[in-house]
């Protein structure tokens, strides 16, 4: 029994010193399962050519602003300025958060604006496309089911995300690069 435990001490140690691999893998299943996620879902928001980077879609309306796009008609034009900031800095965040964090570059700033940008999204599926009403949707925690979308997904990603938040990087990055001057 003495033989296990001191193997199993020798391993925790090796773990210990091992800080790099937890950013690294976290940064890594964070390309791997989230990154073309939300590009694609950035894509779904942009016009049409360059300049649709500066004119959002009315599907970018419709997914950022549901209710209101609703008692507007569809019609983009009743919209506030700020309320087409607020649904272009969306946009431009679903492209430049996960390029940043993947990239390794200012990644916990990065992670931080990814965390709050899932608990914006989650409170729009919630409660402007209304998946209160959809258990499938919500979830719950502590049940057999780990397939609900808020409560069970969305918890990992952000999750996944204070891992970067916490601790960086990681050495295979720009962050790493920049530190010791380049």
């Amino acid at each position: 029994m003495t033989g296990l435990l001191s193997r199993y001490r020798s391993l925790s140690a090796s773990l210990d010193r091992a800080d790099w691999l937890l950013p690294t893998l976290a940064r890594f299943l964070f390309a791997a399962i989230l990154l073309l996620y939300f590009w694609v879902s950035g894509l779904t928001k942009i016009g049409d050519g360059f300049a649709g980077l500066f004119s959002p879609s009315a599907g970018a309306y419709v997914q950022i602003f549901p209710r209101l796009m609703e008692a507007a008609s569809y019609d983009t034009s009743q919209f506030a300025w700020w309320q087409t900031l607020v649904v272009l800095a969306g946009t431009w965040a679903e492209f430049i958060l996960p390029a940043l964090i993947v990239a390794g570059l200012f990644t916990r700033l990065a992670a931080l604006g990814m965390i709050g940008f899932v608990i914006v999204q989650s409170l729009t599926d919630l409660y402007g496309h209304g998946g209160w009403t959809d258990p499938a949707v919500t979830g719950a925690w502590f049940d057999r089911l780990p397939d609900g979308v808020i409560l069970d997904q969305r918890a990992l990603w952000i999750f996944l995300l204070l891992v970067l938040v916490f601790k960086g990087a990681g050495p295979l990055s720009l962050d790493r690069a920049v530190a010791r001057g380049l």
